[in-house]
């Protein structure tokens, strides 16, 4: 597909995507959900899913599919809103989300027949068993990509390092991880509870580091994607992404408090209010 064709189709992608996650995360009514973290990487989750990844909804289980970690569970709204874009998850299951017996938990529970490869939630275990998936791929001779989302305040436990590190022994350049830097964890700004040089640590721990200026930008982050995954450099390769806390919704953006909440019938009308503006703007340029 030509490329501004692709990079309109994926915009379209993310903007049901988050129509889609306001009307879960309103459903589940008091018990609220993470709308922040899974809106500021919405766009990147869209770019993986209808500009990048290979996969088959049909055959979920085919071997040679790309696979896909959100490390930072907690921002499920995203990766549920693809799966149902991209037809392993019916429209009609929205209103489960954290229903009881449903499969739309809190956090991903793995369930490859709905296209959710790995259980994660409890931050900083999902990147090591995306690192563990990509070393399985080599060992087996596998062609496969593996992509992963870590988010920043994720990047403060330990795991993520000793994992990183053995990636890197390992050469592991089949292995795309993108760190969602909306600078912002449950208890505060990132740079308030434990600022650290990411570019930096992930050099050191050896791996190939890009930059993304505006991860809230399809088009940027699509390049980014292609041109790595082209590289030919024979180490793990991870993408400094900086985007917006609650983007596209104008009371969330850069406010903590949604983070993770339940929001009432006027809010959710306001949400819907943002995106059907932001969507008739797109449609005017």
């Amino acid at each position: 597909m030509e490329k501004n064709l692709l990079v309109e189709e994926i915009k379209d992608k993310t903007e049901r995507m988050r129509r889609d996650a306001i009307e879960m995360g309103f459903s589940a009514g008091s018990e609220g959900a993470h709308f922040g973290p899974a809106l500021s990487c919405m766009d990147m989750v869209a770019t993986l899913f209808f500009g990048v990844m290979n996969y088959d909804p049909d055959n979920p289980e085919m071997p040679e599919r790309d696979r896909f970690v959100l490390s930072k569970g907690h921002a499920c709204l995203a990766y549920y809103a693809a799966l149902i874009e991209a037809g392993y998850i019916p429209r009609e299951m929205i209103p489960q989300f954290k229903g009881n017996n449903s499969i739309l938990c809190g956090h991903p529970s793995k369930n490859v027949q709905y296209g959710i490869e790995v259980s994660s939630g409890s931050l900083g275990n999902g990147f090591p068993v995306a690192c563990g998936m990509a070393k399985a791929a080599k060992f087996k001779g596998e062609a496969h990509q593996v992509y992963c989302i870590v988010g920043d305040g994720e990047c403060n436990e330990g795991i993520i390092w000793e994992a990183a590190l053995n990636a890197a022994k390992n050469k592991l350049d089949n292995l795309i991880v993108l760190v969602d830097i909306n600078n912002f964890q449950l208890s505060g700004t990132t740079s308030e509870v434990m600022p650290i040089n990411l570019d930096a640590l992930w050099r050191a721990a050896g791996w190939e580091v890009l930059h993304i200026e505006d991860g809230n930008n399809v088009e940027e982050v699509l390049q980014i994607l292609n041109e790595v995954k082209e590289s030919d450099i024979e180490k793990p390769h991870v993408i400094l992404t900086k985007t917006v806390k609650g983007k596209g919704i104008s009371y969330m953006e850069n406010n903590l408090k949604f983070h993770a909440t339940s929001i009432n019938e006027e809010q959710y009308r306001q949400a819907i209010a943002d995106l059907d503006k932001a969507e008739a703007e797109r449609k005017e340029q």
